[in-house]
């Protein structure tokens, strides 16, 4: 059986598999320590702690990784900045021309205290017959499993030309990406950015959009259809390129983020006769 196993795809901006050695080991002792490393994605510096902008699975050859079995997933929301094409794609998407304008982390929710209690990450604008504007929410993917110290730990003293197979178990965890994180957040703004007649768009990439059951039969590209802009891109040879876009109402966007069946009840029984351990019982009166 071969074995899949998801480790890093791009770090510091760079694929895994194209970094000599020395700069393998030069990354991962500037992730060890947690170093400030420039973004090149960004203006700033590197925000994502050990520099892993995108993860992708891998299959073996020995040790070492023989081939990727799968597309780059990002986990760094810097990564979809690249060349600010998602901002100029939703400007050229509602029809704004060579005016337009970019703001970032507009405060939309203030708390009892009047601090800023919750921001709109990215928002595209022109003032041509009055201010129109647009918000632009990025999901980047969480995953879950193995951390990556001891990827870091592993590559720091790794000679080989070839990149090691990555050690722990991980994957990208959909889920929590989705309905447990981006879900709330839109239910949240999309309804008083409706009452204030505009419209948000969230930037994803291809393998999230998939896993929450890819482009409509019929996707629509009606600005008035919905309340959602979806921009699909992705990450590939050190680009980030446009995939799709659609426009989405706030429920079909909940329904495609709830988007989950649950296993049969013998699956579910077959899974947990498997997983099942003694349960340590100590003596009561210890």
């Amino acid at each position: 059986m071969t074995t899949v196993r998801y480790g890093i795809a791009e770090w510091y901006g760079h694929e895994l598999t194209a970094l000599p050695a020395s700069e393998r080991q030069r990354f991962a002792e500037s992730a060890q320590r947690r170093e400030q490393r420039p973004c090149p994605f960004t203006t700033g510096d590197c925000t994502k702690p050990g520099g892993v902008c995108s993860i992708r699975p891998y299959i073996a050859h020995g040790d070492r990784i023989a081939a990727s079995v799968g597309p780059n997933v990002i986990t760094c929301p810097n990564r979809f900045e690249q060349h600010q094409m998602l901002l100029g794609w939703l400007a050229e998407i509602v029809g704004f021309g060579s005016g337009a304008m970019m703001a970032r982390e507009v405060p939309f929710m203030v708390g009892p205290a009047g601090a800023a209690a919750g921001m709109i990450d990215l928002v595209v604008a022109a003032e041509d017959h009055g201010l129109r504007w647009y918000g632009l929410e990025i999901q980047a993917v969480y995953f879950s499993g193995k951390g990556m110290d001891p990827e870091f730990a592993a590559l720091a003293v790794d000679g080989s030309e070839d990149a090691p197979f990555p050690l722990g178990h991980r994957r990208p965890d959909w889920r929590s990406s989705s309905a447990k994180r981006l879900m709330p957040q839109l239910q949240v703004k999309v309804p008083t950015l409706r009452r204030w007649g505009s419209k948000i768009a969230v930037a994803v990439d291809l393998p999230f959009y998939d896993s929450i059951g890819g482009p409509s039969p019929s996707p629509s590209d009606d600005l008035d259809s919905g309340d959602v802009i979806w921009l699909v891109a992705e990450a590939r040879d050190g680009q980030l390129l446009r995939r799709h876009w659609e426009v989405l109402t706030l429920e079909l966007t909940c329904d495609k983020l709830l988007a989950a069946a649950p296993v049969t009840r013998s699956e579910f029984e077959d899974t947990l006769r498997s997983k099942l351990t003694p349960l340590p019982i100590g003596d009561p009166h210890d």
